[in-house]
């Protein structure tokens, strides 16, 4: 059977078994079709059945999370933890709590941090959990009662050589403490179970600003590649929040300008660059809305949400060298993409998982923007989460400028092998190919060396 038809074949019975999961479907066809070459080429995977084990999640715990509220009336929602493959390491991937959160956005993010993990080359596997539970506007005391609440029932499929969750959008370092406390409490014993942990108890330098930095690192790889550079490069940041934030910081380390930045309520705009200790300041320490900027700096602008055209990310409209998509999934759409290209963009480079839709990516390739996949661009912050086990198995404690030395080492690993994969397949520099195909054969074969299990 031609390849292209085990592949829609496999779209189509995944679609069927699991309905009502988009975006796990959207992130499976973009990996599957980028192996078509190397399925042509090694029928072994086919023969094997690897893709549709590789599809399908080793385990989905889904949970009750109760729990209460500030005026003592009980609250309820629901806990995930998908741990999508194990064959080169231990599940890990983050935690994410937001009102979107629902299975099938867990299992695509799952699917990713496997290929993502694959290319760290470090031996961890997939996994990614989290709830719908929205901390924003909650208490203290009540986001506390829910971190317990959550780890209440996750402590009993998570160990240091089992499943070593992180953090996602929602969950910093206040929501990892409050769980390891909570681990602490009920299983005794303090071990590296979660990464993102506070310096004083097992945490590491460098894994707060990691996700943004790594972004950064691997857009100047790119970049260096075709003999240019970020410095003196204008460049648009989306979304406020730890990797925005982060990428927004490095940028300037490296000469770059970022003029944007955004939250779910709306974007700013300093044409002179955004101050990147103001808006740590509004975001990480206050948590105050992004309009408070302007209290600071009056000459920047706040454009809300509702002002953005129809159908497009206001960020997306304001010319740039470089766009960061750093906030969510299908952040960067079609329009979007073509109006960051009209206005000049040369490269795109992913700091959130998925962010640019499948027609947005079509266009970067067949338009030939540079184009830093998510997979690849993003993983300095699961590569230093496995500094942080590798720190905490070993009881030692490394400097900042040796962690942040190793994931830029780690960061040019992964374009070298990226682009050298998509090489061997004859479409060089296609980025997005080389990361898939690369991530995949490392999974594959230890899959297959492994066997039918």
């Amino acid at each position: 059977m031609p390849i292209k038809h085990v592949i829609e074949r496999l779209l189509h019975s995944t679609r069927q078994s699991t309905p009502g999961q988009a975006e796990f479907y959207q992130a499976v066809e973009e990996v599957l079709v980028s192996l078509e070459p190397l399925l042509a080429s090694e029928p072994k995977y086919l023969h094997n059945n690897v893709l549709e084990r590789l599809v399908i999640p080793e385990r989905q715990i889904i949970f009750r999370v109760v729990w209460m509220d500030d005026s003592g009336k009980i609250q309820t929602n629901i806990g995930y933890r998908v741990q999508f493959n194990s064959a080169i390491g231990p599940y890990k991937g983050g935690l994410r709590f937001h009102p979107s959160v629902n299975l099938g956005i867990v299992k695509f993010l799952g699917f990713e941090q496997i290929f993502k993990n694959s290319l760290t080359g470090l031996a961890i596997g997939g996994a990614k959990g989290g709830s719908n539970f929205d901390p924003k506007g909650k208490s203290e005391g009540e986001i506390m009662r829910f971190c317990q609440a959550f780890m209440s029932e996750l402590a009993k499929y998570v160990g240091e050589t089992k499943d070593i969750p992180a953090g996602d959008i929602g969950v910093g370092g206040r929501e990892i403490g409050y769980m390891y406390g909570e681990y602490k409490r009920l299983t005794g014993r303090f071990d590296g179970v979660l990464t993102g942990k506070g310096l004083n108890w097992g945490g590491s330098l460098a894994r707060t600003e990691a996700t943004g930095y790594g972004s950064v690192y691997f857009a100047e790889n790119i970049l260096n590649k075709q003999g240019d550079s970020l410095k003196g490069k204008i460049c648009t940041v989306s979304g406020a929040g730890n990797v925005a934030l982060y990428t927004i910081q490095k940028l300037y380390e490296m000469g770059a300008t970022p003029v944007t930045c955004s939250d779910s309520k709306g974007m700013l705009y300093d044409k002179d660059g955004i101050d990147f200790n103001t808006l740590k300041t509004i975001k990480e320490i206050k948590r105050q809305e992004l309009s408070e900027y302007l209290k600071h700096y009056p000459n920047a602008r706040y454009i809300p949400v509702d002002a953005y055209e129809k159908g497009t990310n206001g960020v997306w409209s304001i010319p740039c060298f470089a766009a960061f998509p750093s906030a969510t999934q299908n952040e960067l759409n079609l329009r979007d993409i073509q109006t960051l290209h009209h206005n000049g963009c040369r490269l795109v480079n992913e700091g959130a998982n998925m962010p640019s839709t499948p027609e947005a990516i079509a266009y970067m390739l067949a338009n030939r923007i540079l184009y830093g996949p998510a997979k690849a661009a993003n993983a300095g912050g699961v590569a230093t989460s496995q500094l942080e086990m590798s720190q905490n198995a070993s009881m030692q404690k490394w400097s900042f400028s040796e962690v942040d030395t190793k994931l830029h080492a780690i960061m040019k690993s992964i374009f070298d092998l990226a682009y050298a994969t998509s090489k061997e397949f004859n479409e060089e520099g296609n980025l997005m190919l080389g990361a898939n195909i690369a991530g995949f054969r490392k999974v594959a074969d230890s899959m297959i060396d492994q066997g039918a299990v």
